[in-house]
């Protein structure tokens, strides 16, 4: 198997409920860290096999060190907010460092927390499918975040 949709991890939600670890979603760095359709993304592991490094995130990283390095992009502007009981987790378009970046053959992206450290580093907050084989070359990448998830992937 391999990428299929977008999910939140559920251990995470485990973990905020069960406030086994402490996340501040207005407040922590969250990355985007890029990978092949060699790994199957599973939203039910346990918590230390969401994190970045770590059980199908520990191999097949896409990146480009000049202009999207290994660990990913760090999101901006992250939004965490409740209305009309929707939770919409939210932040500024993702942009590749500069203009030619080269990113062959990705799927999707991991969502990570790289500000805790407890229960587990680099927590995993979703995962991202973005549609099928993608590919920059000599170019840039935007990942455009809507309320509802991945809405377009620019190359």
């Amino acid at each position: 198997m391999a990428w299929t949709n977008s999910k939140l991890f559920t251990a995470t939600v485990t973990d905020l409920m069960n406030n086994t670890t402490a996340v501040d979603a207005n407040a922590d760095t969250f990355r985007v860290a890029l990978f092949t359709n060699a790994i199957t993304p599973d939203q039910t592991v346990a918590s230390a096999s969401t994190a970045f490094g770590a059980g199908v995130w520990a191999a097949n990283e896409v990146f480009d060190a000049a202009e999207w390095p290994t660990g990913g992009e760090a999101l901006t502007a992250v939004t965490s907010t409740f209305a009309s009981n929707v939770y919409t987790f939210d932040a500024a378009n993702t942009v590749s460092t500069g203009t030619s970046a080269t990113l062959v053959t990705f799927f999707g992206g991991l969502v990570y927390d790289d500000t805790i450290a407890a229960p587990v580093a680099n927590q995993g907050w979703a995962y991202l499918y973005f549609g099928g084989t993608q590919t920059v070359t000599d170019g840039t990448l935007t990942v455009i975040y809507s309320a509802s998830g991945i809405s377009t992937l620019t190359l």
